[in-house]
């Protein structure tokens, strides 16, 4: 049989969690508002205490504020990972951001971004077969091997003759 801790049990996360963070959320704002005088602490606390209750009693709002919660978790997570990841590419001792080019800098943060999102999809254990179709489509059909190959030629063109542009108007002013 498995055990559960106190944490897991369905009175804690259904009424004691719920009820301590609308609590803390309507005690801080009356707080930070002094929506009814510098001195009046308790009432504070009796209208916060009052709020708490009215929503752990109601179960769509507390569904609501559950979900909202779990995304902002993994929203910060996902921040996190992101900014760890450009940490260690832009830190104190790794490449000096200042004076790269500003297409660089873009062009790691949008890899950074991409990497952080393919990290989440990845760990939430994503059904990757929706992309199957899309894969074998783009990269096995017997028109794809011409395509790619000058889709990336035109590329180079295009940048070979964006970085010539760029050059010959910053020579001429």
């Amino acid at each position: 049989m498995v055990q559960e801790t106190i944490l897991q049990h369905w009175v804690f996360t259904e009424f004691v969690l719920p009820f301590l963070l609308i609590f803390a959320i309507v005690f801080g704002v009356l707080e930070k508002a002094k929506f009814f005088g510098d001195s009046n602490k308790q009432l504070h606390a009796i209208v916060a205490f009052v709020t708490g209750m009215i929503f752990v009693s109601a179960l769509a709002p507390k569904l609501v504020v559950a979900n909202l919660i779990l995304f902002l978790t993994v929203a910060l997570v996902t921040m996190f990972v992101g900014l760890l990841l450009w940490g260690f590419i832009a830190g104190e001792n790794g490449l000096k951001f200042e004076s790269a080019p500003k297409g660089l800098q873009w062009f790691i943060g949008i890899v950074v971004a991409i990497a952080a999102v393919a990290g989440l999809l990845w760990a939430g254990s994503i059904n990757w077969n929706f992309l199957g179709n899309w894969f074998d489509f783009l990269f096995v059909s017997p028109w794809s091997g011409e395509f790619w190959t000058n889709f990336f030629f035109v590329a180079v063109v295009i940048v070979a003759v964006a970085l010539v542009l760029k050059s010959s108007a910053t020579t001429t002013t």
